[in-house]
């Protein structure tokens, strides 16, 4: 047995907490420190809070069968459904396995100290104490504006309640309550708990329902009045007296249950026109009338204030104007620890458990179980047991084994959804060595290096580079770093295999030129390769040698039924993603002019006009007269297959329908050929590539190809943007 190499030798695993999706299990596993990109902080925990509702439900879905875990979400049994029609029932089994195989990092309330801060963070320093939505783990990368310093006189464990209170806290803020007014708290976890105690620091008189005689118990010492819904008291009439008749000013339910009983008796017992948010979860058949005679406001809170969910705010650090946004979630956090360093906010009654990270088990077991509990706190190692370097570390070993001559040994860029779901699987079946896995945050790279047997792991792509053990690299992250990790692989002499786009403009694609030209000069012609799977699919084989027997020109129509995208998601954005049009429909101009068998020499694009521009029709014509049509369209319906091919040849017809159906009209010897199951040619493309850096020979594309595919696609998405 040979040692791996010397970058990975004494690397300090840390630990984190994930959860399975599939059975509910709970493990304290070994991970890599995250990668620290730009705006965030890197944080050495100290304490993080079990949010007992959240991470329950969490547990409860991991625990419950396949029967269970459909009736919780019956929309996505209707997407499983939808897939089995149009792909065929494996693909859509092995799509439902991967995703509940993907191990869930779990928590978001996090104290601790910064150990790094990232480019262009000006306002933390190291050392810094913090709280964050951090996960339970040994160290976190949060960005910026999920983060606020705490005060001197706020205790890690106060503080580790910063973000629960911030979520009671936005809920209260849209209620808007003013001094004097009587409102209403129905369930007393640890939000309803705090947001007691913050009505009554703004001189508002609470009346705080829930079931269980501890809570109400807490509730009185922070100076509510109880309903004590156990032992069958009457909540509306208790709010009537309560409010002096007049009716209850605001309600705020935090509560968590499928009934729709807690808003319904919120209407109840309103006044007219007052106020209704939802903090918790509950069931939502609402009745008109409660809400009509008296023109209540319902309105659903969502997570800790202004900035949750938006990608400008939480990821790139752009903050709302306070003279226009006066709290965002960042300042509802600095608002909790005011209240906590000045003692109007009162937490330490609420800790009713403390774990050490190793008895993480111990403590979820308190969820599903009899024993009482609230709030449960995970402690972390203390500064003092490992140095800020050892904590920094990033890389994992997981299976140390000889080096293998003669093989393809691949380093992986990237552990997402389709790396572990289509890439990964496809590599391990060409039994190449895979070496290690680098995913940014860890806790994908090390699923997916257990899950496929890598011998390591890393936040630090580096390595990968650096690693002389690999001679082969896979690109699978996001479309706007494929250009620069293609050419860091070619500096490094290593062969290099990028998911789809190659890159997102003219100029990324000359830099990638210019870098092979480079590594030729010197000796050493690298195995480039994009992952257009589609020409290596068999039924694309079998057209291919149908053709060769038909002389002239072709004419080639694909039609993709894409469906539509979230305008939000990343694909869209013109930096991070580039648009659809290089990031998928560049599959299928590569497959017509693979089958086309001649240089393209003009395109022509018209679209639909959209903010998305993913609705367009590309012309294309080939030297030899072969034509080719591509219709990518975001507006069709997903219940009718995603892709189908039409060939015009020689007075005969081919028709492939989603790569599973194949039928010839007017073909001799040929009518059709059916696969049980779709096969897109992600497997052979793969085993191509392996097969190119083992013998030494042709690559699966000739580069040049690349190139050429690789220019007209983003000539066409700019066509279609203008």
């Amino acid at each position: 047995m040979n040692p791996p190499s010397s970058l990975w030798i004494d690397c300090h695993p840390l630990r984190q907490i994930l959860q399975s999706l599939r059975n509910g299990k709970t493990e304290v596993a070994e991970v890599p420190c995250p990668a620290l990109a730009r705006g965030q902080l890197l944080i050495r925990s100290s304490r993080t809070l079990v949010s007992a509702g959240t991470e329950r439900v969490a547990v409860d879905f991991g625990k419950a069968g396949l029967i269970g875990k459909a009736r919780q979400q019956p929309d996505r049994v209707k997407q499983v459904l939808g897939k089995i029609r149009t792909d065929g029932l494996s693909p859509a089994l092995e799509a439902v396995f991967s995703k509940l195989d993907q191990p869930l990092p779990l928590g978001y309330c996090n104290v601790g100290s910064v150990l790094e801060a990232g480019i262009d963070v000006q306002v933390f320093q190291v050392g810094d104490r913090v709280v964050s939505n951090g996960r339970h783990a040994e160290v976190v990368a949060v960005p910026v504006n999920l983060c606020a310093r705490v005060p001197a006189a706020v205790a890690d464990d106060e503080a580790a309640f910063t973000v629960i209170g911030a979520v009671a806290l936005q809920g209260i803020r849209l209620a808007a309550p003013t001094l004097g007014e009587a409102v209403f708290v129905t369930g007393l976890g640890l939000i309803g708990l705090m947001a007691v105690q913050l009505l009554k620091a703004h001189g508002c008189r609470v009346l705080a329902a829930d079931f269980d005689p501890a809570r109400l118990k807490l509730a009185e010492q922070f100076g509510a009045a109880t309903v004590n819904l156990g032992a069958g008291e009457d909540s509306v009439a208790a709010a009537q007296e309560f409010s002096r008749g007049r009716g209850i000013d605001a309600v705020i339910i935090t509560a968590s249950t499928k009934s729709s009983e807690p808003v319904h008796e919120a209407a109840l017992m309103s006044r007219k026109r007052g106020r209704i948010v939802l903090v918790g979860v509950t069931g939502l058949e609402l009745s008109r009338a409660d809400f009509y005679e008296k023109e209540l406001t319902f309105q659903v809170s969502c997570s800790y204030g202004p900035g949750r969910y938006d990608p400008n705010y939480e990821e790139r650090g752009q903050d709302y104007p306070v003279g226009f946004v006066r709290w965002t979630e960042q300042r509802n956090f600095e608002a909790v620890l005011d209240m906590l360093a000045d003692g109007r906010l009162d937490v330490k009654p609420l800790i009713s458990h403390s774990f050490d990270l190793d008895e993480a088990e111990k403590a979820y077991a308190l969820l599903g179980g009899a024993e009482p509990s609230l709030g449960i706190l995970l402690k972390y190692p203390a500064a003092s047991e490992n140095s800020a370097d050892t904590m920094t570390r990033r890389s994992v070993v997981l299976n140390p084994i000889g080096i293998s001559t003669g093989k393809a040994a691949l380093g992986f860029i990237g552990s997402g959804n389709y790396a572990t779901g289509v890439l990964i699987p496809a590599f391990k079946a060409t039994e190449a060595r895979l070496v290690s896995v680098a995913s940014n945050v860890g806790v994908s790279g090390v699923h997916a290096g257990r899950k496929f047997g890598f011998e390591r792991t890393t936040t630090d792509t580096s390595n990968v580079f650096a690693d002389n053990d690999i001679n082969a690299v896979v690109v699978a992250t996001r479309h706007d770093s494929h250009a620069d990790l293609v050419c860091q692989a070619i500096e490094a002499c290593k062969h290099v295999f990028v998911e789809k786009p190659l890159a997102l403009s003219l100029d990324e694609l000359k830099r990638i030129e210019v870098a092979r030209e480079k590594a030729v000069a010197s000796a050493f012609t690298p195995v480039v390769t994009v992952g257009f799977n589609r020409r290596f699919a068999p039924h694309i084989r079998k057209i291919q040698s149908l053709l060769n027997g038909v002389s002239g020109p072709k004419a080639f129509i694909m039609t993709v039924n894409a469906g539509a995208i979230p305008a939000e998601h990343w694909t869209h954005d013109k930096v991070a993603g580039g648009g659809r049009i290089v990031g998928e429909a560049c599959h299928f101009i590569d497959l017509l002019r693979f089958l086309a068998g001649s240089q393209l020499v003009r395109h022509a694009t018209s679209g639909m006009a959209s903010a998305s521009c993913d609705t367009v029709t590309i012309q294309l014509e080939f030297a030899g007269g072969s034509t080719g049509t591509v219709h990518y369209f975001a507006n069709g319906s997903k219940a009718f297959g995603k892709e189908r091919l039409e060939v015009f040849a020689g007075g005969r017809i081919l028709q492939l329908d989603n790569f599973r159906k194949l039928t010839g009209y007017g073909w001799p010897g040929f009518n059709r050929m059916n696969l049980w199951r779709q096969d897109k040619g992600q497997k052979a493309c793969a085993a191509a590539f392996v097969r190119a850096v083992e013998e030494g020979g042709a690559p699966p594309i000739p580069f040049e190809e690349l190139l050429e595919v690789s220019r007209v696609t983003i000539e066409v998405a700019e066509a279609a943007r203008a």
